[in-house]
């Protein structure tokens, strides 16, 4: 069973940068293959909006990913994310790296995934959150479960629950519904 949701604002109240899997996270964890071999994957702009606002709010944001993939490349380029890692086998090397590039602690490191690869990760990181339609034992082992699943909107209740716990949630939407005003248009 996931810890109380208690323990886990407190926790993200820390979390200095957001890592995220893809497969299954930042997508629903489908893999379309074309006739050429390419691999595409469905992205939600919800969740991409949601990794946007952790950068305004000064919390970086990083990917790391057993699967190598042009698209994300693409992808994190347009979010404005900063640390890619990328046909990853250990995730653990990667976030090692990863600590020693920002100087952060593990306590201040956040990291979302889906299956058993992101364990290791999750179980050093401060902050472990999961989608809904997770690997049972990643959703036991988790502080968050949100409660759509991944690449549904899942990754955007994570970013949401940091900007709460941070103090950045309302400052961040007062900002969206002034420059709706100052564009002429009323929100419906």
């Amino acid at each position: 069973m996931a810890v109380p949701e208690l323990d886990a604002t407190a926790r993200a109240a820390r979390v200095r940068l957001m890592i995220f899997d893809v497969d299954g996270v930042l997508t629903d964890g489908g893999l379309l293959f074309t006739g050429a071999g390419d691999t595409m994957k469905g992205f939600n702009s919800l969740d991409g909006h949601g990794a946007k606002l952790l950068r305004e709010a000064g919390i970086d944001t990083a990917i790391i990913t057993g699967r190598k993939s042009e698209i994300v490349a693409v992808r994190a380029k347009e979010l404005r994310i900063t640390h890619l890692y990328q046909g990853v086998e250990d995730k653990r090397v990667a976030f090692k790296q990863l600590l020693a590039e920002t100087g952060l602690a593990p306590e201040q490191c956040g990291y979302m995934g889906d299956d058993w690869p992101d364990l290791a990760v999750m179980l050093q990181a401060g902050f472990c959150a999961a989608p809904a339609n997770a690997h049972t034992d990643v959703l036991a082992r988790a502080h968050w479960v949100t409660d759509k699943t991944g690449g549904h909107g899942a990754v955007r209740e994570v970013t949401d629950l940091i900007l709460r716990a941070q103090g950045h949630y309302d400052a961040l939407l007062a900002a969206a519904c002034s420059a709706h005003s100052e564009a002429g248009t009323e929100p419906r």
